[in-house]
């Protein structure tokens, strides 16, 4: 997966705002104004970060130790850094940001 299947899908969902508030480096993606994705522009792998709930943030970081990391500069009980490293298919890469998007959209 590259960047640039990442914004079209996170642009793809209902209500949300493509942002930088961090500067050019990280596009950040809202809904309702909260964040539900960071996407770093620099990272190689490509990586993102996502929210996640705290259980089951765990049990994926158990799961995949080489793929999915404690949330980078984020709340680490909550978000989950992917690393898009081939190890996850493309379709769990687009769960993980469809999980974090609906999560946001609840509350």
């Amino acid at each position: 997966m590259h960047i640039e299947d990442i914004r079209d899908f996170a642009l793809s969902l209902d209500e949300v705002e493509e942002t930088t508030p961090f500067g050019p480096d990280v596009l950040v993606y809202k809904t309702k104004s909260k964040m539900f994705l960071l996407l770093p522009l620099d990272t190689d792998p490509l990586q993102f970060n996502v929210k996640c709930e705290p259980d089951k943030a765990i049990q994926l970081r158990d799961e995949y130790p080489n793929a999915i990391l404690p949330g980078y500069h984020m709340n680490k009980k909550h978000w989950n850094t992917v690393v898009a490293n081939g190890e996850l298919k493309d379709t769990q890469l687009k769960e993980f940001i469809q999980d974090s998007y609906c999560l946001i959209r609840k509350k």
